[in-house]
Parts: C-alpha cells; sequence; structure tokens
C-alpha cells in the first residue's frame, strides 16, 4: 500500500521538526521537568506541525522505554502505536464534522476512565474554532479542571474566532510559517532518502507554491516526483506541473515595462494567452519576481514597487472581468505610462476648460463657431476613421474597441455599443482620461461637437460581432502586428 511521502516523514522526535525552535524547546523543556499544563492552545497556518507536535507530547507522555521524556524511544509498543495512529489513549477530535455539544457531552462522560495503556490521555481537538458556541461553553469546566490523566491539545488556525474564556484556560503557543531555510532542509532530506536530484530554483519554486505550509511543500514535491522519470527534478519541469510562469518570461516583461515596449508587450500577453497562461496568475508572477528582484538589488526599488502596486490595484478593480487578456492591456499601460497619466490629466483638465469656454462663447456670440449639421450615414461612415484615429492617439483605444461597434446616431449623440461580454472595455471607455480623449477624436474627425454613449447589447451574429479567429486577426491589425 502507497503511503504518501507526507505521512511517511512525519516527524517521529522533536528533532525532526522544521522550525518552531522556540515552541519546540519549551515544551521539550517541559516534558523533561514533568512540568505540563492541563491544556495547550496552539495556533497558525495549516501545515506548519500543529498536529505533529501534540502527538510527539502524546509520545513523550507515555513512551514506556524512556518514562515522561522529551525524546521518545519510537521503539515500545506505545510510541508505534501512536506513530501508526491506533493508540487507544491519543483521541483526536476533527471540530470541523464534529461540532456539536451532543460530541462535547460524549467527551466529557468518557474522561474520567482512567487510560487504557498509558500515563495520560491525550485529547487532539483539531480546527477547535468550528464548535458551536454551546460546545465551547460545555467545555469550559473540563478544560479548566480536567482530571489528572488528561491533556487537552487545541489546535486552530483562526485564534479569533475562539471565546476569550476558552483562550484563557491554555497555555497558547503560536505557530508561524516554516521558512525557506528550514523548509530546503527538509525537502533536501527528503528528496536524497528517496533517491532524486533537485536543483535550487525548484526548491525556491516548491517554497513559494506552498505558502510556507510543510504539508503543503511536501505534496507539492511528491507530485513533482511522480511527473519526473528520470528522478532530476529541474526547474522547467517544475514550472510546467506547477503551471508556474517560466522566470525568463517574467523577466522580458519587467524589460519591456523598463522600455516601455508596447508591442512587446502585447505580442508576449498575446503569446501568454496562447500557450494557456493563466494571464492573472502570470501577473501575481511578476509582482513575486519583482519582490525577489528588489530583495537581490538587481530592480530599481521605487520601480519595482510600482510594479507590485499597479498590478494588485488593477487586478482588484477588475476580480469579475472575464477576459483577462483586456486587464492585461490596462496593466501594461499603466506600468509603462505611469508619469504619462498625470500629464493627461492635466490635459484633460485644460481641454474641459476649452470646451467649456468655447460653448459659452457659441451661445453669447453664435458666429464665432458654426456647427455643422451631420448625418447617420455621414458618422456610420466615419466610423473606421474614428477607430484608426483613437488607436493612434493611445495604443490601448486599439484594445478597448476591438469589439466595439456604430450602433446609432440620432439627436447629435453617436451610440456606441459593445456586446454583453464586453463589460470591462466599456466601463473603461466611459473612464478618464479615456472618455475625455476620445470626445476629442471622435469632434475631430466629424467637425461637429456630438455627444457620446456607450451602450451593452448583444451583437447580431451575421452583422457586427468578432470571435474567434476574426478577433484575434483585428487585435493584430489594430495594433500593427503579425502571427509568429
Amino acid at each position: 500500500m502507497h503511503v504518501t511521502l507526507y505521512r511517511k516523514y512525519r516527524p517521529k522526535g522533536f528533532d525532526e521538526i522544521a522550525g518552531e525552535q522556540e515552541i519546540v524547546k519549551t515544551l521539550k523543556n517541559s516534558l523533561k521537568s514533568n512540568r505540563l499544563a492541563h491544556a495547550y492552545l496552539f495556533t497558525g497556518p495549516r501545515g506548519v506541525g500543529k498536529t505533529s507536535i501534540a502527538r510527539l507530547m502524546a509520545k513523550g507522555l507515555n513512551c514506556l522505554t524512556n518514562g515522561i521524556t522529551d525524546t521518545p524511544c519510537n521503539i515500545c509498543e506505545n510510541c508505534i502505536e501512536i506513530s501508526k495512529g491506533n493508540f487507544l489513549d491519543l483521541i483526536e477530535i476533527d471540530a470541523a464534522s464534529n461540532r456539536g455539544i451532543d460530541e462535547i457531552r460524549q467527551l466529557k462522560e468518557k474522561i474520567n476512565y482512567s487510560p487504557t495503556k498509558g500515563r495520560k490521555k491525550v485529547y487532539i481537538i483539531d480546527e477547535v474554532h468550528m464548535l458551536t458556541k454551546e460546545a465551547f461553553n460545555a467545555l469550559l469546566k473540563t478544560l479548566e479542571e480536567p482530571p489528572e490523566h488528561v491533556l487537552f491539545i487545541l489546535a486552530t488556525t483562526e485564534p479569533d474566532k475562539i471565546l476569550p474564556t476558552i483562550i484563557s484556560r491554555c497555555q497558547r503557543y503560536d505557530f508561524k510559517s516554516v521558512n525557506y531555510k528550514d523548509m530546503r532542509e527538509k525537502l533536501l532530506y527528503i528528496v536524497n532518502s528517496e533517491g532524486y536530484s533537485v536543483d535550487e530554483a525548484s526548491l525556491v519554486a516548491i517554497y513559494e507554491s506552498s505558502g510556507g505550509s510543510m504539508r503543503d511543500s511536501i505534496s507539492i514535491l511528491e507530485r513533482l516526483m511522480i511527473n519526473t522519470e528520470n528522478k532530476n527534478i529541474t526547474i522547467e519541469k517544475t514550472e510546467d506541473v506547477l503551471g508556474i510562469t517560466p522566470i525568463r518570461i517574467v523577466d522580458n516583461f519587467i524589460e519591456i515595462i523598463e522600455k516601455s515596449n508596447y508591442s512587446g508587450g502585447i505580442e508576449l500577453l498575446e503569446d501568454i494567452w496562447k500557450n494557456s497562461i493563466d494571464i492573472e496568475l502570470f501577473f501575481k508572477d511578476l509582482a513575486k519576481r519583482s519582490k525577489d528582484r528588489i530583495l537581490k538589488g538587481d530592480l530599481n526599488i521605487e520601480k519595482g514597487l510600482s510594479i507590485i502596486d499597479i498590478v494588485y490595484d488593477i487586478l482588484s478593480k477588475f476580480r469579475y472581468e472575464e477576459d483577462k487578456r483586456l486587464v492585461g492591456y490596462v496593466i501594461l499601460n499603466r506600468l509603462t505610462e505611469k508619469k504619462e497619466i498625470i500629464v493627461e490629466k492635466i490635459i484633460e483638465k485644460v481641454q474641459e476648460s476649452v470646451y467649456n469656454s468655447e460653448e459659452k462663447k457659441s451661445l453669447e456670440i453664435e458666429e464665432v463657431e458654426t456647427v455643422s449639421k451631420i448625418s447617420y450615414d455621414n458618422v456610420k461612415g466615419s466610423w473606421d476613421k474614428i477607430v484608426d484615429e483613437a488607436k493612434k492617439t493611445k495604443i490601448t483605444f486599439g484594445a478597448f474597441l476591438v469589439k466595439a461597434y456604430f450602433k446609432d446616431f440620432s439627436n447629435n449623440t453617436l451610440v456606441v455599443g459593445f456586446s454583453n461580454d464586453q463589460s470591462f472595455a466599456k466601463n473603461m471607455m466611459e473612464s478618464e482620461p479615456y472618455r475625455t480623449l476620445f470626445i476629442d477624436i471622435v469632434r475631430k474627425v466629424l467637425k461637429s461637437k456630438i455627444i457620446i454613449k456607450y451602450e451593452l447589447q448583444e451583437v447580431n451574429k451575421n452583422k457586427d460581432r468578432v470571435s474567434g479567429e476574426d478577433f484575434s486577426k483585428k487585435i493584430i491589425d489594430f495594433f500593427g502586428g503579425e502571427i509568429l
């Protein structure tokens, strides 16, 4: 029967715990001197050793060879049974599935019975924050004055959900995420024991993907081993299995940002999409890589922080947008034109002031400016020219208008239509500075001060809708690119 790596390499002694040196040291001293609290509370992220240390304490209390000890023998009957998970005096309760008052009442009824084989009964209640309020209240008295032969260890990832009265009755230890050095040491031990090899870049990728969870990192390592035929785990294989954007692509994008290379950025985003790389995850990888390069000193701090700020700002604002490529274009634009945004806002205010002034003059002196009458056909026939002029003014107009179409013109109002899946593009066209710039472009082309409205509507499939290959072709046409 196959045993997962995490179970196979579960710590059998305190010296095998990755990280948490101070907590381990304190608990070992408590066992060594036999000065134990009646209840402990272990808090911290998942997979950092809370339950493993709780089981080691059960071993230390019930070892037949060494007595109450901080170094259980792992060869006596009690130690072996605890390792296998079938020791009668170690009772593990999953509060997520046993959260009611009835379960706690059953626990209270059995708690007075003496241990069957060991010195102490050890109750481990995992995810204790899931207990109901009534169950917590039923547990209170037992925690305050448990029988001498009982030790409680409560474990949780969300201590803020536990009643203060429960916390006050426990000796609390706050676990932290495992650091890279400790995780690396443990992973290398497993890799060597299993007859594999792994490069440093893969270890870093595993650590970042695990979020500091030792259990998750071992699970990730096992996935990599299963998918590696020659027992040599490389960063290329790791990136492929974990779906991580290759570092060279991320670094290439950073170089594109630094050079304000619009066309290069758009080509790279299109390649990412064609290769089925999640664009949102790509930008999160970009932020992580920027952080790493800031720490290494090979990326300007201001530039790196700007990348991280803009990426998460845009992803947060448009988290419900389905077309992530368009979100990518917005991020590209913000990253390459950060300083120009300030200039554009100034231009926008100046233009608004000019328009207000001109409109006021036209009311006072009609002869100063004559607004020409313009027809429906004239506006419709000028649509392609309007889009071309917009693209020349600001490249991102090409992305936002790629599926836009002329819908109507009446009462001096041009209605620009978008299909229902283009809400993101519509919202961007209605936001500044795009709204003001586009009005300026339209009035310049048509030589008339018309008004613009944007509407979402399903497009007739036989008319103006663009999809599939036509959509890709239109994007390429807008940006003046080509398929490589």
